[in-house]
């Protein structure tokens, strides 16, 4: 193999926890975003009602994908603005004086969102943090301080600093019994590991197209359960969130019946033409093959870990772990200048800390880990 195929086949990728690779992924993107411009493009009158086609296609692949109710999904810019839209949305009932429980190792960015609405909303945030000496929050200490004053709950579905799987069906169950809305974030484990938005049925999801799912950036999701969609009146709202995104009349303002409702403005549909490519693809593999194909080769390196020196920083058992595996670099090694080293022999990583990230999606190769492993013999 020349050292232009290793860099094209993607053998030796290692990030599907970051973007995602999938065969002919650049030709594919690209002929999906000519269609866009010759579309936008052409002086006729049909660009907006294309478009927003796209858009819907982009959303029914969506719903398929995690089993959501037609209607109780829409677009957004990232996970961080579909958060915000849903806790924007809440009736006081369920925030104003009571907790929202989250772990410590979410994604940052939507701890430092609720950190800054708790106090317009009137929420206490609650953060469940990792006992000393551990990498992740159990469940059982989340479940410790899950109480009936937790008004709403966001999980973290798998995790992008250990690749926790957290216990769903466990953790929903509480939810019903404390009478809390339930969310969960599912960026790092939708695409590789299943996900049901009915079973166990959660309150709302958000999402990328990103990491496993390998689309593009600017392409979020929420979905939200019908039940509770209809007592939502996000206060991010705008043209778009009306059943009829046409009646203009300043003082005759109605929220649409369903997940549009969510909407505000004109919405973006660049990155959803450019992830249509992703979703078809996924669509057409079979899930557990390609859980397989990740499990083998994750296997391959743990087996490896110990003799290299790299402690494992993730959950043993594959139950409880998602695609992915971190693993902590001795004391003696300089984060940036091993991923700066493993990519000049197009081997793709990332460090987060002292901690290394390993994703090997369905384009990485066994031939990919043992080249992984034998420059990492070397380096270390």
């Amino acid at each position: 193999m020349t050292a232009q195929n290793a860099i094209d086949d993607g053998s030796g990728y290692f990030l599907y926890h970051s973007i995602g690779l999938f065969p002919d992924k650049a030709r594919l993107i690209a002929e999906a975003l000519n269609r866009f411009a010759a579309i936008w493009g052409t002086a006729n009158d049909s660009q907006w009602p294309q478009s927003l086609g796209l858009r819907a296609q982009f959303i029914d692949r969506w719903q398929a994908k995690i089993n959501a109710p037609a209607g109780s999904v829409t677009t957004a810019e990232n996970v961080t603005t579909a958060l915000y839209s849903f806790i924007g949305s809440l009736p006081d009932r369920y925030l104003k004086g009571k907790r929202l429980l989250i772990a410590a190792d979410c994604f940052p960015s939507l701890h430092f969102l609720l950190s800054g609405m708790a106090v317009h909303r009137g929420f206490v945030l609650d953060t469940v943090r990792a006992r000393p000496g551990e990498s992740w929050v159990r469940d059982e200490d989340f479940l410790a301080r899950w109480d009936a004053g937790v008004g709403v709950a966001l999980l973290t579905f798998v995790t992008s600093t250990t690749s926790h799987r957290c216990d769903l069906e466990g953790l929903v169950r509480h939810a019903r019994q404390t009478g809390s809305v339930v969310g969960v974030d599912i960026t790092q484990g939708v695409g590789i590991l299943p996900f049901d938005a009915q079973a166990p049925e959660v309150d709302f999801t958000v999402s990328t197209t990103l990491k496993w799912l390998c689309g593009t950036a600017g392409a979020g999701i929420l979905h939200v359960r019908p039940e509770l969609l209809v007592e939502c009146r996000p206060e991010l709202r705008g043209w778009f969130s009306q059943e009829n995104i046409l009646a203009w009349n300043i003082d005759a303002f109605q929220y649409a019946g369903d997940a549009r409702r969510f909407d505000h403005g004109t919405p973006s549909v660049i990155a959803c033409a450019a992830s249509l490519p992703a979703l078809d693809w996924h669509a057409s593999q079979d899930p557990g093959k390609l859980l397989a194909h990740n499990r083998e080769l994750t296997s391959a390196i743990l087996r490896d870990a110990p003799r290299l020196g790299l402690e494992l920083v993730s959950p043993r058992a594959e139950s409880e772990r998602g695609g992915s595996l971190m693993l902590k670099i001795p004391a003696h090694a300089n984060p940036a200048e091993l991923v700066d080293r493993l990519r000049s022999e197009q081997l793709y990583t990332d460090c987060r800390g002292t901690t290394l990230r390993l994703s090997p999606g369905c384009l990485t190769t066994s031939g990919g880990v043992e080249r992984l492993l034998a420059a990492l013999g070397r380096i270390l």
